[in-house]
C-alpha cells in the first residue's frame, strides 16, 4: 500500500493537531509538510508494528522533538516565540490532554505517542487540567443559531470556569455583541439561523478585537484540506467537556487573555491574516 493510501485519511486531523500544538496554522502546517518531506525521502519512517494513525501521530512526534522550526518567512519571528513558550510549558505534556481529548486517543495510546507509561499520560492531562482551571479563566462570546447546543455551550464553559458574556445567533448579533462585551474568546458554529456564517461573523469581528475563534462543525475534514488558509482551533460535533476545555485552553495559551492584547490574530499570525483565513465556500 502507497504512503499516501496508508496515512492520507490521518492527514487533515493531523494538520489539525500540530495547529494546536505549535499555536498558529502556518507553523502547524510546516512541521506536517516537512514530516512528510522526510518520509518521502526516507529519512524517517512509520513504525510497522503500530497501526498507521498511532504510529504516524508518533512519527510526527519525535519529528517535532527533534526538529528545528521550519522556515516559515515572515512568520519565523512568530513561531520562535511560540517555540520559547511551548519549551517552556513541556514539563506539562500538554499534549497528553490534546491526544486524549480533541484527537480522541486512548490514554495507552497517548502513552505510545509521547513515549511515556499509562499513568504518566493520567497525570500529565490531570495536571494540564488544573493549570487551565487555575490560570486561564476567560470571557466568552458564542455564535450558535441552536439554542439547546448554546446552552449546553454555555453551561459547559461556566463549568470549567469561564464566563459568557451572550450568546448570539446570526452575524449580525454576534459583531454586536462582541462590540459591546469585548469577549477573550469566541466559539463559533459555521452555519447560522440567517443563512449568514459564524466564519463571516468572526471575520468582521476580528476587524475591531486580536482574540482567539473556535469554529465548531460537524464535519471537520471538509475544512481541513491544506488547500487554503484554515482554521486553527477546531472542535468536532458533537463536543465532549474535555475537548471544548482543552481546545479553549490551548487557545488561551497562546493568547492572553483578561484585556491584554497582544499582536497576533486567531491564528497565531497578524490580524489581517486571520480575517482572510476563510473562503465563501467554508
Amino acid at each position: 500500500m502507497s504512503m499516501t493510501a496508508t496515512i492520507g485519511p490521518f492527514l487533515p486531523y493531523l494538520r489539525r493537531y500540530a495547529r494546536s500544538l505549535t499555536g498558529s496554522q502556518a507553523s502547524g502546517d510546516a512541521y506536517v509538510r516537512a514530516l512528510l518531506e522526510a518520509m518521502l525521502e526516507g529519512n524517517v519512517a512509520l513504525r510497522s508494528d503500530l497501526p498507521p494513525r498511532l504510529a504516524l501521530y508518533r512519527l510526527f512526534h519525535e519529528f517535532w522533538s527533534a526538529s528545528t522550526p521550519p522556515d516559515l518567512g515572515e512568520a519565523s519571528e512568530d513561531l520562535t516565540s511560540v517555540e520559547q513558550r511551548l519549551q517552556a510549558l513541556q514539563p506539562t505534556k500538554r499534549e497528553a490532554l490534546l491526544l486524549t481529548a480533541v484527537e480522541g486517543f486512548f490514554v495507552q495510546e497517548a502513552a505510545v505517542i509521547l513515549g511515556m507509561r499509562p499513568d504518566e499520560i493520567e497525570d500529565a492531562i490531570a495536571g494540564t487540567l488544573r493549570t487551565i482551571d487555575r490560570d486561564l479563566s476567560s470571557r466568552i462570546l458564542i455564535i450558535e443559531d441552536e439554542m439547546v447546543i448554546a446552552i449546553d455551550l454555555e453551561n459547559l464553559v461556566t463549568e470549567i470556569g469561564h464566563s459568557v458574556v451572550g450568546i448570539a445567533s446570526t452575524r449580525e448579533e454576534a459583531v454586536k455583541l462582541a462590540r459591546e462585551q469585548e469577549p477573550d474568546l469566541v466559539l463559533a458554529d459555521i452555519q447560522l439561523a440567517d443563512g449568514s456564517s459564524g466564519v463571516d461573523a468572526a471575520a468582521d469581528i476580528l476587524r475591531t478585537l486580536n482574540i482567539p475563534v473556535i469554529f465548531i462543525t460537524a464535519f471537520p475534514e471538509c475544512l481541513l484540506t491544506g488547500e487554503r488558509l484554515e482554521p486553527t482551533y477546531l472542535i468536532s460535533k458533537p463536543f465532549l467537556r474535555d475537548t471544548v476545555k482543552a481546545t479553549v485552553g490551548q487557545a488561551l495559551f497562546f493568547h492572553k487573555p483578561a484585556g491584554v492584547r497582544p499582536a497576533t490574530g486567531f491564528d497565531g499570525e497578524d490580524r489581517n491574516a486571520a480575517t482572510g483565513h476563510w473562503s465563501a465556500t467554508a
